[in-house]
């Protein structure tokens, strides 16, 4: 009998639950911002359908522990065979499974035929980030393969295609989309299964590498939504995050038009060392001539840190991702930075930094190497490689030989929340998880006494 009542209430408790979340409950639907209410119709008739079966066979089940219960006097009676019921237990269910699956036919139909005037642009994933490329005024996507990926050209665009020199090219997580036009996402992946999901479009899709895979939509509401990876692709994918704003076709022109094309980019004047040189005299103050680094005034070892993260970073404290409020001794690189008075001085600077002789930094800090060997592997490796040595493919800046205690002091900045919560700092975003990999300082210290061994 109490396993009678309880099934009961459960049954009772399920519903409820349900409907409360239906009508305004956090864990339901998302706000559609597409046109694709057709999934969720789809989506609702599967409740509807496995809701009435659910209840239906739950409160039978109650009914027969009730009914059926032991007693006295009372004994089971054996029946192999009820033609009737195995015939309209046969037909209900067939009934069912049409009724979930016919609407998914019509959905798919719609989604695997693109109207003509939907838009091209690209994706990107890789581990752990996104990209897009848009086509520029031939309106025409020029061919991509992962063999000409280099590091001037993470897109893998054919510099022989004559149509890809136009395209507009994001290398950044953050992509744009004009409201009520129709658009078709050519989905691609560089190194394993990602997937396209941002939950009010309600359409998703794998990326497969090899191949190029496809949705589309119509974005019908104004927003900025979270775009994020559903499919497990390392020990990164939690991370891999980006956002989708979708706009006016004024502001999108105006943001399209503000980003670069592929030909741009692969155009870039050499930096000038001569100029890096004497803009690197104010740095020399802190850094030391060689950029050797001194701990005595806060400032980590920069010779052997890779030019590319050295323009980040730079551009970082000049736009106030980094230097904010806590960070005492990144607000004194804020003026410094302020010196460099364009991007071209700030690649100057830091290819002038880059051919510096790279000699380990002294080793500071001390723990337990087993440890942090061991949460190193785990973790860090993914990105920064096993030898320490960083890559520009993971966006992540070289270890091996740089100050130990600067990675102490960064990685403790990060866990407080003084650095990587500034909208701007994507990667520093994705570092202020990644640091919870190491519970405390003496783990810190773990990891660092590691990392001086890679040198």
């Amino acid at each position: 009998m109490a396993f009678a009542v309880v099934i009961v209430l459960l049954v009772i408790g399920t519903v409820v639950f349900h409907f409360s979340q239906a009508f305004g409950g956090p864990w339901y639907f998302t706000e559609i911002a597409t046109n694709w209410g057709l999934i969720d119709f789809t989506i609702n008739v599967t409740f509807w359908v496995t809701g009435a079966a659910f209840i239906i066979l739950n409160l039978f089940m109650a009914w027969c522990v009730y009914k059926y219960r032991h007693r006295p006097g009372h004994k089971a009676v054996y029946e192999p065979e009820n033609h009737k019921l195995e015939m309209n237990l046969t037909v209900i269910t067939t009934i069912g499974v049409v009724a979930m699956l016919a609407p998914g036919l019509f959905v798919w139909a719609n989604f695997v035929t693109v109207p003509e005037e939907a838009l091209q642009y690209e994706v990107l994933g890789s581990q752990w980030q996104w990209q897009f490329r848009y086509p520029g005024a031939d309106g025409q996507l020029g061919a991509a393969d992962v063999s000409n990926v280099t590091e001037e050209n993470p897109f893998g665009i054919n510099p022989q295609d004559p149509y890809g020199q136009d395209d507009v090219v994001v290398n950044d997580p953050n992509m744009h989309l004009a409201v009520n036009q129709p658009v078709q996402a050519l989905l691609r992946s560089h190194d394993t299964l990602h997937n396209y999901t941002v939950t009010q479009f309600r359409v998703k899709m794998d990326l497969v590498p090899g191949m190029v895979s496809y949705l589309w939509f119509d974005p019908t509401r104004e927003g900025t939504y979270d775009l994020l990876c559903e499919e497990l692709c390392g020990v990164g994918h939690y991370i891999m995050r980006g956002s989708v704003t979708v706009e006016s076709q004024e502001d999108f022109d105006a943001w399209i038009d503000a980003q670069p094309t592929f030909a741009e980019t692969q155009s870039v004047p050499e930096p000038d060392l001569v100029a890096g040189q004497a803009a690197y005299a104010i740095c020399a103050t802190c850094h030391g001539a060689e950029g050797e680094g001194n701990q005595q005034l806060n400032s980590p070892k920069i010779a052997g840190q890779q030019a590319w993260y050295l323009e980040r970073q730079l551009k970082y404290f000049k736009e106030g991702a980094r230097g904010g409020d806590g960070d005492t001794n990144g607000a004194a690189m804020v003026p410094m930075a302020m010196t460099l008075v364009d991007d071209a001085a700030i690649r100057n600077v830091s290819a002038y930094i880059a051919t510096f002789s790279d000699e380990p930094s002294a080793t500071t800090i001390a723990g337990d190497i087993s440890n942090g060997a061991n949460i190193y592997d785990r973790n860090c490796a993914a990105c920064h490689l096993d030898n320490g040595a960083g890559t520009w493919y993971t966006d992540a800046p070289a270890l091996a030989g740089m100050s130990d205690w600067y990675f102490v002091t960064q990685i403790s900045n990060f866990l407080a929340g003084i650095r990587g919560l500034h909208p701007a700092d994507v990667y520093g975003e994705q570092m202020v998880s990644m640091a919870t990999a190491m519970a405390d300082l003496e783990e810190i210290n773990d990891v660092a006494a590691y990392i001086n061994t890679l040198r």
